[in-house]
């Protein structure tokens, strides 16, 4: 069972645009059991997207197409549509009506334009698909057993098309076999050093079970995927073989990831014991308290940031001892356990985590080496700080050290 997704639109192809969505209907297709083949992104050009629907409808069971949905001229998808299928537009009604309803009720002081109301405008062989956060609605078209669905490119138009509308649909439509996936997260050890510890064990993995290694700034996760008819066996034999591979990485595994962040798993940690956090960032430049605040409920559990970027804001916001600073430097162990306590008594939370450090490209405040940096974790049982070296470019110095901070706050929420 295989889709191919098609993404349409200047703008993702000059990069001012990045290609969301292709990530969450890949993952949407997977849960249903329908993997995606390939993706296409094009330019709203006619005789691209003619060559597009027809190279896809010839490998693939259903197409998936976002963008170009819009009431600009530059908007082609739907006349290219009637064009591939040999079709007409023909307006909708209810369609019409919905767009009405969108602008007397959000856009009072904007009048309808005939340009609005050609959003409901469809091909007439289509289903439409109601799209309740936006004025063009999703299509379904199916032919020679292959099924097309063109929706929105706006990503909070599309997500609730796919999942409301989408994913029911070809549900009911196709056959589909099971596919499940299990990741494994290490942190400490590379890539080739994991696969030569592994190597025995992953020749030994059964022809259904496929392995695959995802490094990432200071974390390489281990992604077993199986697909097959019957769901209890692919679950039973997934099982053992992690059941197998625990004891062979048993130093450096975190845990078993099913699709949620290190994050995620902190802030169920943190809710789930009726803990509170605060964070007091450097070189991070509020990354760490990011990360919290884009999960839904962070407020239950997460008091708030200090970005404390100059000397100054350390020693005036955080009460970091100007006495600590002048003897060990703005980047230390000291330093990062003083930022630490001082979020920990500002914020009047159980737990504070703290980055100082030299992410580069120049020395700043301190003689500390590019890469150098020290997390530390001020919590209700114990308080301590590490030492970490990170690299030499920027954005992996910081990214790698927003991990590590989860990572040790992971470890110290467990002893509790």
């Amino acid at each position: 069972m295989l889709a191919e997704i098609i993404t349409i639109g200047d703008e993702i192809l000059i990069g001012q645009v990045i290609d969301t969505n292709s990530a969450f209907i890949g993952k949407e297709l997977n849960k249903i059991g329908i993997s995606v083949y390939q993706i296409t992104s094009i330019q709203d050009e006619r005789t691209h997207l003619l060559n597009a629907f027809k190279d896809a409808s010839e490998r693939v069971d259903v197409v998936i197409i976002t963008g170009g949905l819009g009431p600009t001229k530059d908007d082609i998808t739907k006349h290219t549509l009637c064009e591939f299928f040999n079709d007409q537009l023909v307006e909708n009604a209810e369609v019409l009506a919905h767009v009405e309803e969108l602008f007397a009720k959000y856009i009072s002081n904007t009048p309808i334009s005939d340009i609005n109301r050609m959003q409901a405008l469809v091909p007439s062989k289509a289903e439409v698909l109601h799209n309740a956060n936006g004025t063009a609605p999703g299509m379904l078209i199916r032919e020679n057993e292959v099924t097309f669905i063109s929706m929105p490119g706006v990503p909070f138009e599309m997500k609730r098309l796919m999942t409301e509308s989408v994913i029911p649909k070809l549900a009911s439509y196709y056959k589909r076999p099971h596919i499940i996936h299990r990741t494994v997260v290490t942190y400490g050890m590379g890539e080739s050093a994991i696969a030569k510890r592994i190597e025995a064990w992953e020749d030994a993995l059964p022809s259904h079970i496929k392995l695959a290694y995802l490094p990432n700034l200071g974390k390489v996760r281990l992604r077993l995927s199986s697909k097959g008819p019957d769901f209890d066996e692919l679950e039973s034999a997934m099982s053992a073989e992690i059941e197998k591979l625990y004891p062979l990485i048993n130093d450096i595994i975190f845990g078993l990831e099913d699709d949620e962040s290190l994050e995620e798993i902190v802030a169920k940690m943190l809710t789930g014991k009726n803990l509170t956090l605060s964070t007091a960032e450097s070189f991070t430049g509020g990354k760490i308290a990011e990360k919290i605040t884009s999960m839904p409920g962070a407020s239950n559990y997460f008091k708030g940031s200090v970005v404390s970027y100059a000397t100054e804001a350390k020693i005036n916001v955080l009460n970091v001892s100007k006495e600590v600073v002048e003897q060990h430097s703005v980047v230390s162990a000291e330093v990062a356990l003083a930022m630490a306590k001082g979020a920990k008594e500002l914020m009047k939370t159980d737990f504070a985590i703290a980055t100082t450090g030299n992410a580069g490209p120049t020395k700043g405040d301190s003689n500390a080496e590019v890469g150098t940096v020290f997390i530390a974790i001020d919590g209700p049982k114990s308080k301590y700080v590490k030492e970490f070296q990170m690299g030499s470019t920027r954005e992996r110095v910081v990214e790698k050290s927003v991990n590590k901070a989860f990572e040790l706050l992971q470890k110290e929420i467990l002893k509790m």
